[in-house]
């Protein structure tokens, strides 16, 4: 069985037995009530659509003719490919859902599925009788906005006696002898019967008398305190109008009202669809529908109009027509709208086919609001719109950190063959979990996409972002992106281990703040950039190295602002996989890396995050005077990358006394050749690169070395004289270099002298008397010491505390030591 043949199983994509219990119980609007009442439209579509054959039986009267015999179909099905259909721009997708609903009313086993990026449609019908139900069956879905002011019930003073357009309009339908507007005429009926119709007239035509006298400088102080309380007191009846006609209206016109707004209690929250509750500013999209609506079908014979004709092999297969006419179906398909930069010249025209805007709307219906209620909570239901999330403004470079938006959709493609009732179910109920809990971001969607794998039906998500422009009120609607669905289930190691604790979801938290400093708010939006890039595929070198470098920076911004680490832990500890994904193999990473896994002796911690980070050395939590450390662990950085490896170097000698650690902390899990060192002493080529990789991979695990070579290069003799010195005690014992009973204390005052320049060549004298002294005599005798401008001071002691693999530690004791007095004396 092919794939496009295999049933979708939705239940496994989207929502659990909880969810389902909690929305059986909703006392409010729930997924039953909403598929009753899309049952319900699909029922009245069917009686309609069989419409025009019943009046044939009558007579041509009406002009509605019985169809011709090429139109009746076989039963074997179809794959209609609708090139006209795709999941881009927004408009496309929802034209592609409106198709199959409709489709589904005239041949219910219509299935539909995306091939690619077009809808393909199985089904009984063939091309020439799917074009001819549309122009000689479809009867329109009841979409209208009774609520707005330009929806023509709201008219005020003129009354059923308007000039404008809404009230011109719905005359017309009103007036219509045609079959196929017929619902319409039942819903308008119903509309007008609606007191708070009246109530709410009344009180936009006071709101706009008072109005008026105000722009005249003629409204005293009483008339304004009235202008006040009538604009509360229009608010008011506009909610009550909108439960009004969800209990008093046909169930039919459910799913439009509930695309428009989710209402919760007295609480009202437009869909992110739809504009602000069925209009763009001030145009309204239901009446723009029936607008053109009425210049596809004569309303009084039924017939389609030539334009309807024309225009429905372009809309449906991207046949290449001549367009006399256009449309504009708003933000939902920026192109078509037209305006600034969309065409030659300053400003473009509307571009869009009229069957475009009319399906899509269609479509969108499908996109109604749920009211849910919180298993763990009592509160009252919050609103929830299918596969909508909190917007997140990152994932493409022309957003910034901040701006006007709605919640953003992630829209679902599926490559199996679903029933108009599958993808019904999907939208309705259908929500995508992290974890545990719903998704509530498009980072969390990021997540939560990895581990659905194709075997849950889904095989592609659309992100769409809605933003404002050209002020407010007017949003547009941006592809941000396709993501696909692994074909195995993956864990998304990258954004698991950065939140474990939590840690991502607070960062992101604190950093969208009002009052947030702007450096958060950028450190946000290129973390959040990165994680997007990253979307569906493993980081490359470059990549990881990147995200390192950004988590290093950001745990420094946390570190500097009381506030930041009072509300964000410092990050988690990162897994070795980090490591692993950016190890490039070059010098400048395998040094960064070695000084990464600087550790500690035995059970007493001394990781390095703890002296470049503010944080407790054992668990993970900011320095403060409730941590109760013995000593101040913190040593920071100190500009250049010599001097805070000098630092550091000196703080963690002093620490191993204070701490009384039994060696010198100064072993790590990974090491260097003595190839890297030599380039590190020789210049600071690689100073940047390193001091750039270093504070990210400290927050790392760092993977044990396979690698124990000395490899290739050689260093100067005075500074493996340096280096042996302060080589913990048990890698020497390793060795066979240092005997069981005896220790290689720090030399006192190397680093000082190192620090001064080492004049005299001080500092490598004292590590040559604390060798001898320890039972590790040097090769060549104190007057026969290299001469002191063989290694630059400053950076022969930065390079002291980069750990040496194991065979370069040996390789440096063959080169400069002693080995036969040491054999002797083990003898």
């Amino acid at each position: 069985m092919s794939d496009n043949e295999r049933p979708i199983d939705w239940s496994k994509t989207t929502f659990d037995g909880a969810r389902r219990e909690q929305l059986r119980q909703a006392k409010r609007i729930n997924v039953r009530q909403r598929l009753e009442a899309l049952d319900q439209l699909t029922v009245l579509s069917e009686r309609l659509q069989t419409m025009p054959r019943q009046a044939a039986v009558h007579g041509a009267a009406a002009g509605v003719h019985e169809p011709r015999a090429d139109y009746r179909t076989d039963t074997s099905p179809h794959d209609i490919v609708l090139d006209g259909c795709t999941p881009t721009p927004l408009a496309n997708y929802l034209k592609a859902l409106g198709v199959l609903r409709l489709l589904s009313a005239r041949d219910p086993q219509a299935r539909g599925f995306w091939r690619g990026d077009r809808l393909v449609i199985r089904t009984a019908l063939d091309r020439t009788a799917i074009e001819r139900f549309f122009l000689h069956e479809y009867a329109p879905t009841p979409i209208i906005s009774p609520w707005s002011g330009r929806a023509g019930f709201l008219e005020g003073d003129d009354g059923q006696d308007s000039k404008r357009k809404g009230a011109i309009i719905l005359g017309r339908i009103e007036n219509a002898v045609g079959k196929r507007f017929e619902l319409y005429q039942q819903i308008f009926s119903a509309i007008r019967n609606v007191s708070m119709i009246q109530q709410l007239d009344q009180a936009r035509t006071d709101r706009k008398r008072l109005e008026a006298l105000k722009k005249a400088n003629k409204l005293d102080q009483a008339g304004t305190d009235h202008l006040s309380a009538i604009k509360r007191q229009e608010a008011d009846f506009k909610n009550a109008l909108l439960r009004a006609l969800r209990n008093e209206l046909d169930d039919a016109v459910l799913p439009w009202i509930d695309a428009c707004f989710a209402l919760a209690g007295d609480e009202r929250t437009p869909g992110p669809l739809l504009g602000s509750g069925g209009n763009e500013g001030s145009m309204d999209f239901s009446i723009n529908h029936v607008g053109y609506l009425l210049e596809l079908i004569d309303e009084n014979t039924d017939e389609p109009t030539s334009l309807a004709t024309r225009l429905l092999g372009n809309s449906l297969f991207a046949d290449t027509v001549p367009r006399k006419s256009s449309s504009n179906i708003g933000f939902l398909d920026t192109f078509a709208t037209g305006g600034a930069n969309m065409s030659v010249g300053f400003e473009g025209g509307s571009s869009g086919n009229i069957w475009d805007s009319v399906l899509a709307i269609e479509g969108a219906i499908l996109f109604a609001s749920l009211t849910t209620k919180r298993l763990e909570s009592t509160a009252s239901g919050r609103p929830s719109f299918p596969f909508a999330v909190a917007p997140s403004f990152a994932g493409s470079g022309s957003l910034a950190s901040r701006e006007s938006a709605r919640p953003e959709l992630w829209l679902p493609l599926w490559n199996g063959a679903a029933t108009i009732a599958e993808v019904v179910t999907l939208l309705a109920e259908g929500r995508v979990t992290k974890g545990r809990r719903q998704a509530h971001s498009g980072i969390d969607m990021l997540q939560a996409v990895s581990s659905l794998g194709t075997e849950r039906g889904i095989s592609a998500f659309n992100r769409f972002g809605f933003y404002e422009r050209r002020g407010q009120g007017y949003y547009v609607a941006t592809h941000l992106g396709r993501f696909e669905v692994p074909k195995v289930a993956h864990d998304n190691w990258v954004m698991t281990d950065l939140n474990r604790y939590g840690w991502l979801d607070a960062f992101r938290n604190f950093a969208q703040g009002d009052n947030t400093a702007n450096r958060f708010l950028m450190l946000r939006k290129r973390l959040e950039d990165r994680l997007f890039a990253l979307s569906g595929r493993e980081p490359d070198k470059a990549g990881a190295q990147s995200l390192l470098v950004l988590l290093g920076r950001i745990q420094f911004a946390l570190s500097s602002r009381s506030k930041a680490h009072e509300a964000v832990l410092p990050i988690p500890r990162l897994s070795e996989q980090w490591v692993t994904a950016a190890d490039d193999g070059t010098p400048s990473f395998r040094i960064a890396k070695a000084l990464a896994g600087l550790r500690g002796v035995g059970e007493e911690p001394l990781p390095l995050r703890a002296q470049i980070f503010p944080v407790q050395r054992r668990y993970n939590q900011w320095m403060n005077s409730e941590v109760k450390e013995k000593v101040r662990i913190y040593t920071g950085q100190k500009g250049r990358l010599i001097d805070t490896l000098c630092s550091l170097l000196e703080r963690r000698l002093w620490l191993a006394e204070k701490l009384e650690m039994q060696d010198k902390p100064l072993d790590s899990a990974a090491g260097v050749t003595l190839e890297d060192v030599s380039t590190f002493l020789r210049d600071d080529a690689m100073d940047e690169r390193i001091a750039a990789l270093l504070p990210g991979l400290s927050l790392c695990e760092i993977p044990q070395d396979l690698e124990r070579g000395a490899g290739a290069g050689a260093v100067p003799a005075a500074f493996a004289l340096l280096k042996l010195s302060l080589t913990p005690d048990r890698i020497l014992r390793s060795l066979g270099l240092l005997p069981d009973n005896m220790r290689l204390n720090v030399p006192a005052g190397m680093l000082a002298q190192l620090a001064a320049g080492n004049h005299g060549n001080r500092a490598v004298q004292t590590a040559w008397r604390r060798l001898r002294t320890s039972g590790i005599p040097p090769l060549v005798g104190l007057d026969a010491l290299p001469s002191e401008d063989s290694i630059l001071p400053l950076r022969a002691s930065a390079a002291l505390l980069i750990p040496l693999r194991y065979g370069a530690i040996g390789a440096l004791a063959d080169s400069v030591l002693n080995k036969r007095v040491r054999e002797t004396e083990t003898a």
